[in-house]
């Protein structure tokens, strides 16, 4: 078969400069100069038949069809380097850091590591946590898992799950007493969640006020574990509890949740290393299983 394909050259300036929102920037980074990276873009556009970036007084912004063609091209990219590495390259350690939502982290991702490190064994992880994004350390991540509305400066940004959102409490509320505004453990952040649910399903009046707020999801479901109250969480967080009897569900009510988790790549990652496309193409696949 023959591929009409445009000059991998002219792709390469193509997604740098999609990449850096500058054509200067690009060719520094390519070892160009900023004229040859316009004439290899505006030589792609030419090929193609469509402008890929508005070019604006002191940056770019990508079209319509620059956007529906950025992650076919950074894909190709991605996976011919971890090919040829993986193939050619030389022996290092090697190694994906990866942030995540310490309930995340803990009850998701953790034990889904062991089918990763089965199919890589010689990729070293090291998994960190953070509760708030916003105060996340500075370390180097090669990955990280968010959970919000994926509008996040400074990074690639793609949808990894979307979750229904359930109340449980512990068996020893089984039939003896409801979710009341009293007995409410909330979870900052998603303090409307139990409005919502009282709105669409629960008797009664609702005092946001009262009740016991806590910063993540995994101090809510040990709490309400131990019979400190109920609790409405990620249907996936919940479910170890469920599984184990620890928690039961007083009600089959399931809620949308109104925000998802997202898988972010550092912009600054010129080329992820191997290991990390393949642990990204892997916890792709583990959440489309699960959440399908």
């Amino acid at each position: 078969m023959s591929y009409q394909l445009p000059p991998l050259i002219w792709l390469r300036a193509f997604e740098a400069a999609a990449r850096r929102t500058s054509f200067t920037a690009a060719a520094e980074e390519l070892q160009l100069t900023q004229a040859a990276i316009s004439y290899q873009v505006r030589s792609l556009e030419k090929h193609l038949g469509f402008p890929l970036f508005e070019r604006l007084p002191r940056s770019l912004r990508l079209t319509d069809m620059g956007k529906a063609y950025l992650p076919a091209v950074r894909k190709a990219f991605d996976e011919l380097s971890a090919t040829t590495v993986g193939l050619f390259g030389p022996k290092r350690d090697k190694s994906v850091t990866i942030r995540a939502t310490i309930s995340f982290a803990v009850l998701w991702l953790g034990p889904r590591l062991k089918n990763f490190r089965q199919k890589y064994p010689e990729v070293n992880i090291r998994l960190c946590t953070s509760i708030w994004a916003e105060g996340s350390s500075e370390d180097e991540m090669d990955l990280e898992v968010r959970f919000g509305d994926g509008h996040w400066n400074d990074f690639n940004v793609e949808l990894l799950c979307h979750d229904k959102i359930i109340p449980v409490c512990s068996p020893l509320f089984e039939e003896k007493l409801e979710p009341q505004s009293e007995n409410l453990l909330h979870i900052m952040g998603s303090e409307d969640v139990w409005k919502r649910w009282f709105e669409s399903h629960g008797p009664g009046e609702y005092d946001t006020v009262k009740g016991v707020r806590v910063d993540n999801s995994l101090t809510a479901l040990e709490m309400a574990a131990t019979g400190s109250g109920f609790t409405a969480v990620q249907k996936c967080f919940a479910e170890p509890y469920l599984e184990n009897g620890r928690l039961i569900r007083p009600s089959k009510h399931e809620l949308p949740a109104l925000q998802s988790h997202y898988l972010l790549m550092p912009e600054s990652q010129s080329r992820p290393k191997p290991e990390v496309i393949w642990f990204r193409d892997w916890l792709w696949a583990e959440a489309k299983a699960y959440f399908r």
